[in-house]
């Protein structure tokens, strides 16, 4: 988007929010976006090129809205989580990611509703646009738990990375659901997730 801000900006972002987090980005419409912020499409297009730059920016801004608040959140814990093992990162992250959609419900819905594009060509599309920041953060977290011992010796570190990733990367694929989707639901099985993994690979 343009750096130059505009009347209705906060409408037009609200707006598009409410669209895209309660239909797949085919069927959202731009039109009844444009319509519900009160905004002209001359506005709009003066600011965004179409439907899938507006979605992108939400995407984008989803991600670094919760970015800053598990950091800010982190630290509250710094003490603390330097003396975790992996496994209970792995947990508090978890509450730290209920905190984020209990104060940010909209984003977090978003971010749902992007797993569902899966296979998509939006989704390849956003995937290409948001990075592989988180994938990468992951694996770093995980090479670094390894070092500290937190794992089995009789895995590779190969092994551990590629499965302890996947698992991670893929949740969503296991539990999909739409009660899955429900923040007690999302809680409980990320909780027994994290047990499983430590059940099957810690020391």
């Amino acid at each position: 988007m343009k750096e130059k801000s505009f009347e209705r900006k906060t409408e037009l972002l609200e707006a598009a929010l409410d669209e895209f987090i309660t239909k797949n980005f085919e069927d959202a419409s731009l039109n009844a976006v444009i319509k519900n912020a009160g905004i002209s499409k001359g506005t709009f297009y003066y600011h965004f090129q179409d439907k899938q730059a507006l979605y992108l920016f939400l995407l984008e801004s989803s991600v670094k809205t919760k970015w800053e608040f598990v950091r800010n959140r982190t630290k509250d814990y710094s003490e603390d989580y330097d003396r975790m093992d992996i496994f209970e990162k792995f947990r508090l992250q978890a509450k730290i990611g209920a905190e984020f959609a209990a104060a940010f419900p909209k984003y977090h819905r978003l971010s749902k509703m992007l797993t569902k594009e899966k296979g998509s060509k939006i989704y390849e599309i956003a995937k290409d646009a948001l990075g592989d920041g988180a994938e990468n953060l992951l694996e770093e977290m995980i090479v670094k738990a390894i070092e500290n011992g937190d794992f089995k010796e009789e895995f590779s570190r190969e092994f551990i990375v590629k499965t302890v990733s996947h698992l991670f990367v893929h949740f969503d694929e296991i539990f999909h659901t739409q009660e899955d989707f429900e923040l007690k639901g999302m809680l409980k099985n990320l909780d027994n997730f994290v047990d499983f993994m430590k059940g099957g690979l810690a020391k």
